[in-house]
């Protein structure tokens, strides 16, 4: 039988007031993240990623910079993160033709004593959000979904991965 231990917020004290979590004596361990958001753009803002059909420039590579440099400053962002230094992020935007959208992966590596899913998280949702603003001449509908963290590996719970069957996973 599975036990029904509740996990309890890291991010809260012992009466429930919001605090950062202390890592003062948490190891430094090789960590990585990845995240996720899909930016689904209709026909005419698709056609407007072409750099010469759109006014204001290359609207992939202005939202890949936006995401790098949102990881940067995810502790600006999140009140309760921790000003992390990390060695890589990189942000990967793909067309999806057949949907009419754009995928975004944001992947964080470094070491630390703390994970780098917010900054995962933080760079995939900016890059979405400053594509969004390159193309809303086009199409004011642009829709911005599916956010999520893919996977995270390192620190004291290990590696987990979305759809992967097991402990702390989502399918």
């Amino acid at each position: 039988m599975k036990s029904s231990k509740v996990k309890t917020l890291s991010h809260l004290d012992a009466e429930g007031r919001a605090r950062m979590v202390d890592v003062s004596g948490k190891r430094v361990t090789l960590r990585s993240a990845r995240a996720r958001a899909v930016v689904v753009l209709g026909k005419t803002a698709f056609r407007a990623l072409d750099a010469a059909a759109n006014r204001k420039g290359d609207a992939l590579a202005v939202a890949r910079l936006a995401g790098i440099q949102a990881a940067k400053r995810t502790a600006e962002w999140i009140p309760l993160c921790h000003s992390l230094a990390f060695d890589s992020v990189a942000v990967n935007l793909t067309p999806r033709a057949a949907r009419l959208a754009v995928e975004i992966t944001a992947e964080v590596k470094g070491a630390g004593k703390t994970g780098y899913e917010m900054e995962a998280l933080v760079a995939a949702t900016a890059a979405a959000l400053a594509l969004y603003d390159m193309c809303k001449a086009a199409d004011k509908g642009i829709e911005i979904r599916e956010i999520a963290l893919l996977e995270k590996t390192g620190g004291k719970s290990g590696s987990w991965r979305r759809g992967k069957a097991g402990k702390g996973s989502v399918s």
